[in-house]
């Protein structure tokens, strides 16, 4: 199957540029569709304006050999969008096809759910859209019955997103024998494709520089991962991790940005020498960090195996060294608690434990199961002493000045849940 890429459109509104070029939450328009579109289509087919090579060029220098491409010239993109695709017709043949906009963007839910359907895929429930600003369909028997901007009657929403075939450049050639601009309103009309539904999934196009904006802040947004995360995590990190991952998603890449959490959760372990309290306040820093690396590679498609496993290394030595510094620095305080050296020594080992086991003991189940464990087992999302949780409380009690009662803490709450974990695991296996 191929894909249309209408990409002729210049944005007055934008300072006139080639829409498909403007980056959305670090990702070009274009990569987007490509990423996205790249697992079900053969070969894409962008039409694009004769007297403006960007495009062209941007694909040349960025997609050449890593896809199937093909460029098609538009000498007269003011006879309309709908003209604009019937350009493509030769390119395209008799095969079923998906035609999309080079200005609308899409999450990866929305493309994987609409390569499934027929037709205009329509959204009955927009969530995202300005719904005043968007083109409404009226669906009489499954099928378009009219179609505009300024129906005041309509059932769904045009999405730009269509899986046609060649009936549909059949419908462009009528119109365009009748009319000089033809849109590809104007086509639907004539064609009366019929609608699928994809509704209440993220889908926008992009027309001005409010709409940049706001598709990157919900792009943002829609990167919070939906499980693992722990009370603070949803509560107060991620409300201050979304709003950095705005403002960094363009610049850093998602390694980048796990290299900066790690960098200042290892400040964090060497400021305990110095002062306990901001010690505390950087290691709950780190952890607000912690979060945009997986905010920035969701909102940017750059996940990876490599990432994840990287960042959940690191964090294992951020957690040991904060741990292993009030330890040493703190070491001499069991005279003042009666622990004498082996107690001291016993409680250090059983903290650094608790800390290190309880990653340890779902990235197994991973290994083990092929799933996520917090998918999997409901119980494991409610149980304390995840990571964000036992900084916050790590972090706390360094404001308090009690590095003995941190690591006591510490050791009890992480092998507490290590050992609810197992009992969890269990009584899931033998289900």
């Amino acid at each position: 199957m191929k894909a249309v890429i209408l990409a002729s459109g210049q944005g007055s509104r934008m300072g006139y540029r080639s829409k498909p070029l403007l980056k959305v939450a670090g990702r070009r328009i274009v990569d987007r569709t490509i990423i996205l579109l790249k697992p079900h289509v053969d070969e894409f087919v962008f039409v694009v304006r004769s007297d403006n090579r960007e495009i062209e060029d941007y694909l040349e220098k960025n997609w050449k050999g890593k896809v199937k491409y093909r460029v098609v010239k538009n000498p007269v993109p003011e006879r309309g969008n709908g003209y604009t695709f019937l350009l493509a017709s030769e390119a395209v043949g008799k095969e079923r096809f998906i035609l999309t906009m080079g200005d609308h963007v899409y999450s990866k839910e929305f493309v994987e759910k609409a390569v499934k359907m027929r037709g205009l895929i329509g959204d009955f429930r927009p969530r995202y859209i300005d719904v005043d600003e968007a083109t409404k369909v009226r669906v009489k028997d499954g099928r378009v019955y009219d179609i505009g901007k300024k129906l005041k009657d309509f059932d769904c929403v045009d999405t730009g997103f269509f899986v046609l075939d060649y009936r549909a450049f059949e419908a462009a050639e009528r119109v365009a024998e009748r009319k000089e601009v033809v849109e590809l309103s104007d086509v639907i009309r004539e064609l009366k494709p019929e609608v699928s539904e994809v509704s209440g999934e993220f889908w926008m196009d992009v027309d001005t520089p409010e709409e940049l904006k706001r598709a990157k802040k919900l792009l943002i947004r829609l990167s919070v991962k939906g499980r693992g995360d722990g009370f603070i995590s949803r509560h107060l990190n991620r409300k201050i991790s979304t709003r950095i991952s705005e403002l960094l998603v363009d610049h850093l890449t998602p390694d980048q940005a796990t290299l900066l959490a790690f960098f200042v959760g290892i400040a964090s372990a060497l400021l305990v020498f110095r002062n306990l309290a901001v010690a505390g306040i950087v290691y709950q820093l780190s952890s607000v960090l912690d979060g945009i690396d997986g905010e920035i590679a969701r909102a940017s498609l750059r996940t990876s195996k490599f990432g994840e496993w990287m960042d959940s290394v690191l964090d294992r030595y951020v957690d040991f060294s904060f741990l292993l510094a009030v330890a040493v620095r703190y070491f001499s305080f069991y005279q003042k608690y009666g622990l004498g050296e082996k107690g001291m020594v016993a409680l250090v080992m059983f903290a650094l434990m608790g800390c290190v086991m309880v990653s340890y003991s779902t990235e197994k189940f991973k290994a083990s199961y092929r799933k996520s464990a917090y998918e999997c087992i409901n119980v494991l999302n409610c149980i304390p002493g995840k990571r964000d949780e036992r900084i916050f409380v790590e972090m706390i009690l360094c404001l308090l000045n009690l590095p003995v009662l941190l690591l006591a803490v510490i050791a009890m709450l992480g092998n507490a849940r290590v050992a609810a974990t197992i009992v969890a695991v269990r009584a899931w296996d033998v289900r």
